[in-house]
């Protein structure tokens, strides 16, 4: 199976994703966006049943390079992505 290649723009979209893999994932995908000086992040997680969202938000409050996450507001997803603000140094 090849590697998939992921944009880095600030919006990572897991719905392709399998839930094993949001933790490595995420903590590449921060690192890549710190490497290209992206600090606004938005992780689409969905709606679902909200187990994704615990899983997602658990991992980034316990990231050291997260200043602050919070739902993003409608027009953006909702409670179905969460908006990250990243430490700049």
């Amino acid at each position: 199976m090849e590697p998939i290649e992921i944009p880095i723009d600030g919006v990572l979209d897991l719905h392709t994703f399998n839930p094993k893999e949001v933790k490595l994932l995420l903590y590449d995908y921060i690192t890549a966006c710190r490497e290209k000086e992206i600090f606004s992040l938005r992780i689409i997680h969905g709606k679902g049943t909200g187990v994704l969202k615990k899983r997602v938000q658990g991992i980034l409050k316990a990231h050291p390079d997260v200043l602050s996450i919070t739902d993003a507001p409608s027009h953006a997803g909702g409670w179905g992505a969460t908006l990250v603000a990243l430490k700049k140094s």
